[in-house]
């Protein structure tokens, strides 16, 4: 039954073509998908090299000695075609057959036919025959040296030859002997050649080129975690966006968008060292944890802003400037803040901090950490004060606030990024005064070397080491007036010399960086005031994964089975011929519903009035105002003389005094009046 089923199928299938069916998508090579990729820079460069190869190619093939003169040309070419025929004036040579072309016609087989005796085979250094015998005359014995040819005796044979410089090839007389040289290659290439050398020593991935975005502002904050899988970026437009390279295709989009506090700029991102969680600092004074999918886990508390001393508080109590989780312990978290402190933070105790360090300070006051950062092994930590001052405090028993290693005016300007190197000897600051300086931990009096004209205008700049630490790189800003944009600065950290720069974005600055050591590919974050986004520099044979397997996974196609014709509600109600009458009744909760028509109308007021409005009445009721109008009651204190009004009661005061003269009845001295005298009487 089984047999017949498929032979029914074979016959219903042999009706339709081989091309009938889904066809299999063709895929793309992966050298056309990098070539897609590349930097524009290099491309440029390669396109111009082989555009150059080529034309030179092309008149090789049309001139192939451009430099030779039209004599020389035709000598050089009998030389090597003993059937050339030359333009020169006299006799040709007849065809000695000797050429080595097996394919000849029968015309080319008669031309070519010797004219006497064939010679004898000849050997090609002595010129002897097959027995041994020379044959003709000998050569005359030429000098290695000179390049004249003498005879036995050793007198010179001819005219002598022109002196002739060595380098100018000239006479004497200043005239070219021969043929000019060829051109000499041009110094840029040698200079290219080098910087490539110096690249590949280092091991700079910089052929190709993609950009993450989405972000509508500069991009502030970048992590990639250790695994090199996932990569955060947090920007001024108040988000953060999660990027995932083995599910992201050739668009390269998020897979989820976070907005952890809300008008608050995102300022730090931080993997933890499992990378199972990360660390959100934003311009609140709160820290934000989140899982590795974007879940929220917790938020740190805040301080009471009221409290003088910091060390009093349970958390920050200004914005946030700078996070970043221990390198080797998974539950501690350090921050910092412009309420001039920085904090230990406990993940699984949201609700406090577990130490408060307070920077060294010239005079009292709070001056704004603007960065911290941890070494390798998690034992120190570094700040950065708004004072320009680097201090680093050593974690050990009984440690406090006082810092180990204090530098005043280590900057002239805010610091916005510090960095350890792996063993221990380096510290790197950068700086919004435009420089970058390196400093030996165990002398930081003075840097080891400071490296200006490196533009910064934003507070988050960072610098980053290699995965070899043989190089360190920063970004720079783009200035106002500058003809430069955005660029990757790299430096070589034995010679403490600039290695190369990189243009980045030719409008956008450079913020953030950071070298990836397993996947040997840079990140660099640029943006402005209207767009942000993350450039990821790779090179296909020097890279690992990362870029390399979102570029290759091409979107998905739509296809016709993919398409949802949205549906047409048709109601028959809703048409005006089915269309019922307005009722009265909805009229007039109509009428209700509308806060002008349904309003209350204003009572009179009772009284002289209030805003705005005057009253009508003279007296606070009713009754009052008919019996005033009516003459029952009358009001004279209005017209009435105050002295006399106060002189009515004065009889009725000194026969029964009621409030201060019975106090004082007891213990009241009588008057006395002086006497009038006579003199006093005759004046009256």
């Amino acid at each position: 039954m089984a047999d017949d089923e498929a032979e029914m199928y074979d016959g219903v299938r042999a009706q339709f073509p081989l091309s009938f069916g889904k066809q299999p998508q063709a895929h793309k090579s992966l050298q056309l998908i990098h070539n897609s990729t590349r930097r524009t820079t290099n491309s440029s460069a390669v396109i111009t090299t082989t555009s150059t190869s080529a034309a030179a190619g092309s008149k090789l093939e049309a001139s192939p000695f451009p430099s030779l003169s039209t004599s020389s040309k035709s000598w050089l070419n009998s030389l090597k075609n003993p059937n050339y025929k030359s333009n020169i004036i006299g006799p040709t040579r007849p065809n000695t057959g000797l050429s080595s072309r097996n394919d000849k016609s029968e015309e080319e087989e008669e031309d070519s036919a010797i004219i006497g005796p064939r010679r004898p085979a000849v050997d090609a250094k002595t010129e002897d025959d097959e027995e041994g015998e020379t044959i003709g005359p000998p050569r005359p014995v030429v000098d290695a040296k000179t390049g004249y040819e003498d005879d036995e005796e050793g007198e010179m044979i001819g005219p002598p030859r022109p002196a002739v410089d060595a380098k100018a090839g000239e006479d004497e007389d200043g005239e070219m002997i021969g043929p000019p040289r060829p051109p000499r290659q041009d110094s840029e290439d040698e200079m290219e050649e080098e910087e490539e050398e110096e690249q590949n020593r280092y091991r700079i991935p910089l052929s190709n080129e993609i950009v993450l975005k989405g972000h509508t502002k500069v991009v502030s904050a970048l992590t990639v975690d250790h695994s090199g899988s996932r990569v955060l970026s947090g920007s001024y437009d108040y988000t953060v966006r999660m990027y995932d390279f083995q599910g992201m295709n050739a668009r390269l989009q998020s897979f989820r968008q976070l907005e952890p506090s809300e008008g608050h700029q995102v300022r730090s991102l931080s993997w933890s060292p499992t990378a199972d969680r990360f660390l959100c600092v934003t311009g609140s004074a709160q820290a934000k944890i989140y899982d590795r999918d974007g879940l929220t886990l917790g938020e740190f508390v805040r301080g009471d802003m009221y409290i003088r001393d910091l060390k009093n508080t349970k958390g920050h109590i200004s914005g946030l400037t700078c996070g970043e989780w221990h390198p080797k312990t998974k539950e501690t978290i350090l921050t910092s803040s412009e309420d001039g402190s920085l904090r230990l933070w406990d993940v699984n105790d949201f609700k406090s901090q577990k130490q408060v360090i307070k920077p060294k300070l010239a005079r009292p006051g709070r001056v704004p950490v603007t960065t911290c950062a941890w070494d390798r092994e998690g034992k120190k930590i570094a700040g950065g004060v708004g004072d320009g001052s680097i201090q680093i405090w050593n974690l050990k028993p009984g440690w406090g606030s006082r810092p180990d290693i204090y530098v005043a005016n280590a900057h002239s300007d805010d610091i916005t990024g510090v960095k350890f190197s792996s063993d221990g000897r380096i510290l790197l600051s950068r700086s919004f005064d435009g420089s970058l300086k390196v400093w030996d931990l165990r002398q930081m009096k003075e840097p080891l070397k400071v490296f200006d004209d490196l533009p910064n205008n934003y507070a988050q700049t960072n610098i980053a080491f290699s995965p070899d630490e043989l190089l360190f790189i920063t970004g720079t800003s783009v200035e106002k007036d500058g003809t430069t944009g955005g660029m990757l600065s790299f430096f070589d950290r034995g010679k403490l010399e600039l290695v190369s720069r990189v243009g980045i974005s030719p409008t956008y600055s450079v913020v953030q960086c950071a070298w990836h050591p397993r996947l040997n590919q840079i990140f660099a974050t640029v943006g402005d005031k209207h767009e942000g986004g993350t450039h990821i520099l790779y090179d296909p044979t020097l890279s690992e994964r990362g870029a390399l397997v979102c570029v290759a996974r091409a979107p998905r196609k739509k296809s016709v089975d993919d398409f949802q014709a949205e549906p047409v509600i048709h109601n028959p109600h809703a048409l005006p011929l089915f269309r019922d009458q307005p009722s009265r009744k909805r009229q007039r909760e109509r009428v209700l519903k509308d806060p002008l028509k349904s309003h209350k109308p204003e009572l009179p007021i009772t009284g002289p009035g209030f805003g705005g409005r005057v009253g009508s009445t003279k007296g606070s009721l009713l009754t009052q105002y008919l019996l005033k109008q009516g003459g029952l009651i009358k009001e004279t204190w209005m017209e009435e003389d105050p002295r006399e009004a106060i002189l009515k009661h004065a009889d009725a005061a000194a026969k029964d005094p009621k409030f201060i003269a019975p106090a004082y009845a007891d213990t009241q001295p009588e008057p006395l009046f002086a006497e009038p005298d006579a003199e006093d009487e005759e004046d009256k």
